[in-house]
This record gives C-alpha cells, sequence and structure tokens, in this order.
C-alpha cells in the first residue's frame, strides 16, 4: 500500500530537519493565541520558499494563513495550529519545573508540534502530486487561536472548510491512536456592568453597584443549572471585582461565561438564556452593560470512513521508535506527576477488551513512553472538552490522530509537556504525524470510492445542518 506514498514519505524524511527546526523556533517564540505574529510569518516565509502559493491573514485574521499546492479537485486540508498558554515557560528537557522566561509563556498543548507535523504532511503531499502528475490540491491552513479565539470557528463562519472534500489533523498525546467521537461546544462571551460610585457609607442610595449586578446574574445562572441538558455545563469567572475598596459602591465590574454543550444548536440556545440573565441583572441592580462575544465552537462531527483510512495507514507506518536514554528521560519525567500508570487511549475507555489489550501493550513495553498503536475504537464516543476543529467537521468530512509525544498520563497544559516538546521524543511525534496524515491525504486523492464513502457519512451525519457559534458582526478577540 505505501508504495505509492514512497514519495512522500522520503520527502517528509528528506525536510525532517527543516521540520524540527521549525517546531523548535515555534517552542521558542510562544506566542500567545491571536498574537502568533512571529509563528505565521515564519511559516508564511517557509511555505513560499517551498513552492506553496501563501495566502496572509485569511477571514480578517491577521495570523491566520493558507497555503495550497496544486490544483483541481480533490481538495485536501490539513489544519496547523501554534498558539502557546501563559505561565507555562520551561526549560526544554529538564525533568524539574525551571522556567525559562520568569511568568513567560509555553507550548504546554504542543502546538509547537502540531504545526510542524502538518506541515510536514503537506510536504509530503506536495511531493506525491509533482511526482503522481494527477489531479489534486493540497492547503495546509494556518489556525490560530485555538486555547482562545476559535480562529476555525470563524474561518467557519465565512465558509472557508466548504470548499475541501475532506481534512485532516493531528495532537500531540500521551497515546498512538486514531481519535473519534464527539465533543462539546462552547461559546465565552463577557459582561461588562457598568453602574455609579458612591460612598457606601454616607450615599448608598447614590450608587448603583456593578458588582452587585454580576453577582446577581451568576444567581440567576444557578437557578438556570435545574432547567438544562444534564449534557450542557455553564463555567464562569468574575474577571473584574470592580476594586478592592469595600467602602465604595463599585462603577464597574465583569464576568466572563462559558456555556458548553454535546450540541452547538442547545449551546446556543442556551447562551441565549444567560444573555436574559446579564438583562434582568442589570433591570434589577439599574445598571448597564456591554455584551462582548469572545469565541464559540461547535461539537465534533466523527467519521469512521476517514478513521479507518488513518488508522490503517497508522498501522503500516507503525509508531515512533525510541533510545535507550529517550526511554530513561521518559520514565524520570513520568515519575514527576501522578496518573503516569493511567491505561490510555479512546478505546480502552470504552471497550473492556481494548482496556485490557492496551494494558498488556503497555506492561510488554515497560516504559512510561507509549510505543504501540491503540486499538480503534468503532463506537461513539464522547469528550467533555471543546475543540474549534469541530466546526470544520460539520463543513468538510474531517478526522483527526493522536501520536505520543509525552510520556504516559502526562497531564494536559503541563510544564512537562513543555519539557518533552523540544526534544527528540517531540520531533519524533510531529514526523510520524506527518507520515501518517501524508499517506491518508493521497488515500483521499487517488481513490474516489474511498472519498466518496467519507462523504457520504458526512452527508449522514450532518443533515440536521450546522449552526455556527459566530455571530455574523464577531471579530476574534481575547478576553480582558
Amino acid at each position: 500500500m505505501l508504495s505509492k506514498k514512497q514519495a512522500a514519505i522520503a520527502a517528509i524524511e528528506e525536510k525532517q530537519g527543516l521540520v524540527t527546526d521549525t517546531a523548535d523556533r515555534i517552542w521558542e517564540f510562544a506566542e500567545l493565541s491571536l498574537m502568533e505574529k512571529r509563528s505565521a510569518q515564519f511559516y508564511c516565509e517557509l511555505l513560499e520558499k517551498e513552492g506553496f502559493l501563501v495566502e496572509r491573514g485569511i477571514c480578517g485574521i491577521e495570523t491566520a494563513f493558507s497555503a495550497s499546492f496544486g490544483s483541481g479537485r480533490p481538495v485536501i486540508g490539513l489544519l496547523a495550529e501554534y498558539d502557546a498558554l501563559s505561565g507555562l515557560s520551561q526549560k526544554a528537557g529538564s525533568l524539574v519545573r525551571e522556567e525559562l522566561i520568569a511568568g513567560g509563556t509555553g507550548h504546554g498543548c504542543g502546538h509547537n508540534l502540531l504545526g510542524a507535523g502538518a506541515l510536514a504532511a503537506a510536504l509530503g503531499v506536495k511531493a506525491y502530486l509533482e511526482t503522481a502528475g494527477c489531479p489534486g490540491t493540497v492547503v495546509l491552513y494556518g489556525c490560530p487561536g485555538e486555547e482562545g479565539g476559535a480562529a476555525k470557528a470563524f474561518m467557519a463562519r465565512d465558509g472557508v472548510w466548504k470548499g475541501l472534500d475532506a481534512a485532516l489533523t493531528w495532537h500531540p498525546e500521551d497515546v498512538n491512536e486514531v481519535r473519534t467521537g464527539s465533543s462539546n461546544s462552547c461559546i465565552q462571551v463577557q459582561y461588562k456592568f457598568t453602574g455609579v460610585a458612591s460612598h457606601a457609607a454616607g450615599a448608598p442610595e447614590r450608587g448603583r453597584s456593578a458588582l452587585d449586578a454580576v453577582e446577581l446574574m451568576n444567581i440567576g445562572v444557578q437557578f438556570l443549572r435545574e432547567h438544562m441538558s444534564d449534557k450542557a455545563r455553564i463555567h464562569y469567572a468574575i474577571t473584574d471585582g470592580g476594586g478592592c475598596s469595600p467602602n465604595v459602591v463599585q462603577p464597574r465590574a465583569s464576568v466572563l461565561y462559558m456555556v458548553r454543550s454535546n450540541h452547538v444548536a442547545e449551546a446556543v440556545e442556551l447562551q441565549e438564556r444567560v444573555d436574559r440573565i446579564a438583562q434582568g441583572a442589570a433591570l434589577m441592580t439599574d445598571t448597564t452593560f456591554e455584551r462582548r462575544f469572545i469565541d464559540g465552537l461547535a461539537d465534533t462531527v466523527s467519521n469512521h470512513v476517514l478513521e479507518q483510512a488513518l488508522f490503517d495507514n497508522y498501522q503500516e507506518l507503525g509508531v515512533p521508535k525510541y533510545t535507550s536514554e529517550e526511554h530513561a528521560f521518559a520514565d524520570a519525567l513520568a515519575a514527576t506527576y501522578p496518573g503516569s500508570d493511567n491505561v490510555p487511549g479512546i478505546a480502552a475507555r470504552y471497550e473492556d477488551s481494548a482496556r485490557e489489550q492496551v494494558e498488556r501493550l503497555r506492561a510488554e513495553g515497560g516504559h512510561a513512553m507509549n510505543d504501540f498503536l491503540a486499538p480503534l475504537y468503532k463506537g461513539e464516543a464522547f469528550h467533555p472538552g471543546s475543540t474549534d476543529v469541530g466546526d470544520v467537521s460539520w463543513l468538510a468530512p474531517t478526522a483527526q490522530i493522536h501520536v505520543a509525544a509525552w510520556p504516559n498520563g502526562c497531564p494536559g497544559h503541563s510544564w512537562q509537556n513543555v519539557s518533552c516538546d523540544r526534544t527528540k521524543i517531540g520531533h519524533k511525534a510531529a514526523l510520524h504525524a506527518g507520515k501518517v496524515l501524508a499517506a491518508t491525504a493521497i488515500d483521499l486523492l487517488s481513490d474516489p470510492q474511498l472519498l466518496a464513502a467519507a462523504t457520504e457519512e458526512f452527508k449522514k451525519r450532518t443533515a440536521g445542518g450546522y449552526v455556527c457559534p459566530i455571530p455574523k458582526d464577531a471579530v476574534p478577540v481575547v478576553p480582558d
């Protein structure tokens, strides 16, 4: 099966230095959501040098881009991310918490590897198109703000994903597997209340408390919880309490809300109810408020046809292999956090037989790095977290894989992840992800029946239609 893909695999191996250097440069930049100016510029300049047609600032998002090669259909999209997280600066390859920059940022979710792996896949597919002489287009999309900004959802609102025949992506994890299952949709809105300041003892009647409005809004939402789906979630954080003086009627206060549901249409409806509670709180306190939409994203639509294709290529290509030094580092890193004995993977979570198989494979490996491919789960799994890949999956057949880049059970958004992201272990994950994605993209480019089957499943699963959580006039922002 891999014979027709040898040009792609060889291109990725030939360009491995370019790929790993990219991962390391993005790790150094460690830019927060929607602020990834150096990262986006680095990718765009590199891709232009590699012969891709690059469009910067797509959908009005400064740090978003597309890079295409080829012509005609099918059009296969590859999704890259490159935003970091606050407070996670960490020295690479360290087994202890060591900030590189005090209070700085770091790639605690491995997006430096994610983007580099997608780049590797794009380079591989380009090599295939050059040698095969067949119609088809590969597009690498630079998708900023996954950690807060949901650029893919804004791009969905603007119709970007409708032009794709399929989309593929990956994410660093502690296990090698094909991801499946739905996820939570999520909408974030900030409510900034304005009142009237006054002396709380001398003239309380003249004051109008914005903080009271926030508190009453929170109470209203508490009562709403009884009357919403048991699969929905509402979270909040008071982002401005109005100051630290209790003898002042607080003239300003703000609260950030996050509304989740496993169906985006329900999340949109629930968000409207939260908006009305904010209106009620303002009326009760004689204050005003500004509603500031932050971001929104949809639940994920599975595609078992694409997932099987990814799994088949994963099986044939195998998984990353590690040296004794890399095993020793991973084992020592795993000793720094609880949960390193967890049984990983989606299939193990839902099937007893898969759990037993994974436990056996872990025991046979004998190390913290999971150097096996976890079983493919073919049921309907659910992940309580949220990702803007969901919005892509509502508009084009979409699937993704996980590649082990961290030791088993490594906590998400942790300094351990950042430490591992700029090591040979992380590099191997990015390169291997690129090979699996490229091989599957080539299947979709060369096998009309496979693409037709994926499209048919997509149409059935999305028959109810996509409800976009992004208002028409919204622009990507980050909370104050």
